[in-house]
């Protein structure tokens, strides 16, 4: 059974709100999972991400592998770097931040850039 660490998206239309789940590759994305592993906040204002690092490792160490969004979770807030050492037999006291990056997918209102008034030339 090839397991996956993958969001499970919870919360009202426009206010999304993520569990980090551990689940079947052949489940749904909302489907059936195995446990929830922590959560994401991407809306907060600075967006929160919280996991328990214990059943995290445990689920990594039996194979599982993240999707691309949840392992870019991890890379921004360290516990990817500490995963590596874990693995490797070395010391990790690395802190874990809490807080990722905001991101949106609204383009930003740029103002046109405003024609410069060239020189007439009297005649």
């Amino acid at each position: 059974m090839p397991v996956k660490l993958r969001l499970v998206r919870i919360g009202t239309k426009k206010k999304p709100f993520f569990r980090i789940v551990a689940a079947d590759s052949r489940s749904p994305r909302n489907g059936r999972f195995i446990e929830i592993v922590g959560q994401y906040h991407p809306i907060s204002k600075p967006p929160l991400f919280q996991v328990t690092e214990e059943r995290l490792y445990y689920w990594l160490q039996k194979g599982a592998q993240p999707t691309d969004t949840v392992g870019s979770l991890f890379k921004q807030t360290g516990l990817w770097n500490k995963w590596q050492k874990v693995k490797k037999g070395e010391a990790a006291e690395t802190v874990v931040k809490t807080e990722v990056r905001q991101t949106s997918r609204k383009k930003s209102k740029k103002k046109p850039a405003q024609a410069e008034p060239s020189a007439e030339v009297q005649t």
